[in-house]
């Protein structure tokens, strides 16, 4: 399993990051309500921006991520190890029917298989459990300097007919923010959108 973020692990956490997973949080718990019960998993977990906020919240986190050096910067920031399981892989290691709430910040456009992905989503997740997706909206690859990502963001209508398809519901699907980025005097705006799904 290749460590794509090897480099970046320990530099992850820069102010733009942080502005930018607090965005994604206000919005999501705006609009769901984690119990004290749920167990919730987070997908692309990174260095725990998102999920260890999560945490305090539910009674316990599963934090998915392909890149080791990512979670080794998790690990030295965990405060309660007992409410947080760490998966080293690919979300699909992961066979228990358990989980309540899934979420996930920026990560999608790397899966290699969207479609694959949600299906498992469908046998990992309880019957009205949550899944809120944060990330791109479809882009000319310029975001990630044209690198070779699986995704150059999402068409969200094409996004929400694949959870469909997957078993879900898909309650909300909206712009959330806009990340504007200036390169040779050029002026690109990229939009963030957050789909909030329902298992049926």
């Amino acid at each position: 399993m290749n460590d794509n973020f090897k480099a970046k692990a320990a530099q992850w956490d820069s102010p733009d990051k942080i502005a930018m997973t607090k965005k994604f949080l206000s919005e999501m718990l705006f609009n769901v309500n984690p119990m004290s019960s749920w167990k919730a998993m987070e997908l692309g977990a990174g260095t725990g921006l998102v999920g260890l906020n999560v945490e305090p919240l539910v009674a316990k986190v599963v934090m998915v991520d392909t890149s080791e050096s990512m979670l080794e910067v998790l690990k030295q920031k965990l405060h309660n190890e007992k409410k947080v399981e760490i998966l080293h892989g690919e979300v699909f290691d992961y066979k228990k029917q358990d989980i309540d709430f899934v979420f996930s910040a920026m990560a999608f456009h790397h899966l290699t298989e969207v479609e694959k992905t949600l299906e498992h989503l469908a046998t990992i997740t309880k019957p009205g459990a949550w899944v809120v997706v944060g990330d791109l909206v479809a882009e000319d690859g310029s975001f990630h300097n044209f690198e070779p990502i699986p995704y150059c963001g999402f068409d969200t209508a094409v996004l929400s007919k694949q959870f469909v398809k997957s078993g879900f519901d898909v309650k909300m699907v909206k712009i959330y923010n806009v990340i504007t980025r200036t390169v040779e005097e050029k002026t690109t705006n990229y939009e963030q959108f957050m789909l909030i799904a329902k298992r049926l």
